[in-house]
């Protein structure tokens, strides 16, 4: 199996899918998701290319990106089964993409050490300045306000409100998503990157009420 050959053509495939997205799930998100997975794969042992297809893969299927969850993960697997030949790498990648999605911090935990590498790689992209760049992205997207100080952070727990998108602002998603991410890292190394994108995120927010506060 040429395995450059193979992720040359899932990056093709990714940009064909994600090139127009303006959501902040687009292109550069999975090729940072990829860059930091092979990092972090390198240092924990995990399986490299394993590693690099999940995430490379990984948004093609979200929900968010499809008509329904199980449209995303039918388009994977069928573009999988045209480019890989060994069932279990099919499987196994499947397997990661399958269990990607936080769903409001009630998600299935990773089954193997590669899904917890590229699970972490995408956490990490969610952090720090370029996480507080994607959320407010994603929350203008939507139509969500930067912040209403009269809307209080809701307690994420069901999959449904995770997804309600029409409720919240950006602000509030720091407290319901992004600040829980450094808790729910998978591996030593993963928890050491999020570290300081976590604290970064921290004085941006104390920076953030400073500013919106001024002279009152």
């Amino acid at each position: 199996m040429n395995q450059p050959l193979i992720i040359a053509r899932a990056e093709e495939f990714v940009k064909e899918q994600l090139g127009q997205d303006t959501t902040g799930h687009d292109w550069w998100h999975t090729h940072r998701v990829r860059s930091t997975a092979c990092e972090i794969a390198e240092i924990e042992r995990a399986d490299v290319f394993i590693c690099t297809m999940a995430a490379l893969l990984h948004d093609v299927a979200d929900e968010k990106l499809n008509p329904s969850k199980e449209a995303g993960l039918l388009k994977v697997h069928t573009w999988l089964t045209a480019n890989l030949t060994e069932e279990e790498q099919i499987r196994h990648i499947m397997l990661i993409v399958e269990t990607m999605s936080f769903s409001g911090g009630g998600g299935e935990p990773m089954q193997t050490l590669e899904g917890q590498v590229v699970q972490d790689a995408d956490r990490l992209d969610a952090l720090g300045a370029i996480g507080i760049a994607r959320t407010f992205i994603f929350s203008g997207a939507k139509g969500r306000p930067a912040y209403d100080p009269e809307v209080a952070p809701r307690e994420e727990s069901l999959q449904k409100e995770y997804r309600d998108y029409s409720k919240g602002t950006a602000v509030n998603h720091f407290y319901e998503k992004l600040l829980k991410l450094k808790f729910l890292m998978n591996t030593a190394y993963g928890r050491k990157l999020a570290e300081e994108r976590h604290d970064f995120m921290l004085n941006f927010l104390d920076q953030f009420y400073k500013e919106w506060n001024q002279g009152r």
